[in-house]
């Protein structure tokens, strides 16, 4: 199995779980919720630039349309230079701006009005690198050359133009700042009462 193949399964296998219903109602949830066709197309697009044109041809045709019906219907544009790992999530459409030169980890969450973007000059030029697990709140901009360490979560609007280590919550205020670094993940505990 490629390793882009791999990706889309652990990408479908994420929407998967957080479905409800039966086996059928969750494969059908995956196969028309937008943030999933929008990963689809971003695996697919991916892959194709890591070949060659001449053979990937038909491919990229495929992607050219697929991505304009994600931009124009869905409002997600995540493009193909991007590197993300495997289980990205997309638990609402619209206004989702992701870097090609954006670097992310597994099992990452996004939500809506949400953007990666680059900024800076020499060597400050550059888009964010995100750890794994890391939560982006809705409305959050992330930009610059930083570093997002692992599961970390950014609250709502949250405007983070500098690195943020390993475990923190950061929330707006009025840039951001950071209030905890227990991280992201439930305590067992928590799941048993």
């Amino acid at each position: 199995m490629s390793k882009t193949t791999s990706h889309a399964v652990a990408d479908f296998r994420r929407y998967y779980s957080l479905a409800g219903g039966s086996k059928a109602r969750r494969v059908w949830k995956c196969i028309s919720s937008p943030g999933m066709q929008a990963v689809l197309v971003y695996r697919m697009g991916s892959w194709a630039m890591r070949r060659s044109k001449l053979y990937t041809f038909p491919v990229r045709i495929a992607y050219a349309l697929s991505n304009l019906y994600v931009k124009v219907f869905w409002g997600i544009d995540i493009e193909p230079g991007a590197k993300i790992g495997p289980g990205l999530y997309i638990g609402h459409f619209g206004g989702i701006n992701i870097s090609g030169l954006t670097v992310m980890g597994h099992s990452c969450n996004i939500s809506q009005g949400m953007t990666i973007g680059v900024s800076g000059s020499g060597d400050k030029f550059g888009a964010p690198v995100i750890g794994d697990e890391v939560y982006i709140a809705p409305g959050a901009r992330l930009f610059g050359k930083i570093k997002i360490g692992n599961n970390v979560k950014l609250g709502a609007n949250a405007v983070v133009h500098a690195d943020v280590p390993d475990n923190a919550v950061v929330v707006l205020d009025p840039g951001f700042r950071i209030i905890s670094l227990k991280g992201n993940r439930r305590r067992e505990s928590a799941l048993a009462e």
